[in-house]
């Protein structure tokens, strides 16, 4: 578990699954304008435990990291992190996405979960480099990684199929300043 004041990230666990369904579905329409489209049987809690169950085997096979982001306040999950798509060899590099229940947005919270994040990324899986995609008019997202340090790189167009079009990208990185 990495914590600041406010939250904690920690790794899912099959426990969480109607936390995390219930998030999901209270925050779809919010969501699903930056989200990729998602199969009818998402909605489930039976595809939650699977998903959950899916993520600690990909940390174990070091090909991706997600965290449910929650209040310290009342244990509340309001989120998720991941680190995703993680290249070793010469690239030593991973994508990161993430999101939060709109009801907390504008609070800081996903700035600090990223920042724990990167921290992580960095110090514990040595990782050199982080990338992340942003659709330019989600100004949210896009403050949330300048305040954490990532530069922009350039627009990726239509790069993303998101809800059947396909949408450009910001491109940002962030490089480990010990490498």
């Amino acid at each position: 578990m990495l914590k600041t004041k406010n939250i904690y990230i920690r790794p899912f666990i099959v426990s969480d699954a109607k936390e995390m369904l219930d998030l999901e579905i209270r925050n779809r329409a919010f969501l699903q304008n930056y989200s990729v489209a998602l199969p009818e049987n998402y909605w489930t809690i039976e595809t939650q435990k699977e998903l959950i169950e899916k993520s600690a085997q990909n940390s174990t096979k070091d090909s991706a990291y997600q965290f449910g982001i929650f209040k310290v306040d009342g244990d509340v999950l309001i989120g998720s992190i991941s680190l995703f798509q993680v290249v070793r060899g010469p690239r030593q590099s991973a994508l990161l996405g993430y999101s939060l229940d709109q009801a907390h947005n504008g609070k800081g919270y996903t700035t600090e979960a990223t920042a724990l994040v990167i921290k992580y990324a960095f110090e514990t899986l040595n990782l050199h480099r982080i990338e992340a995609g942003v659709m330019p008019n989600n100004t949210g997202s896009i403050r949330v990684l300048e305040k954490v340090g990532f530069h922009n790189e350039g627009l990726a167009k239509k790069s993303v199929e998101i809800n059947g079009r396909w949408e450009d990208h910001e491109m940002f990185a962030i490089l480990n300043p010990k490498h």
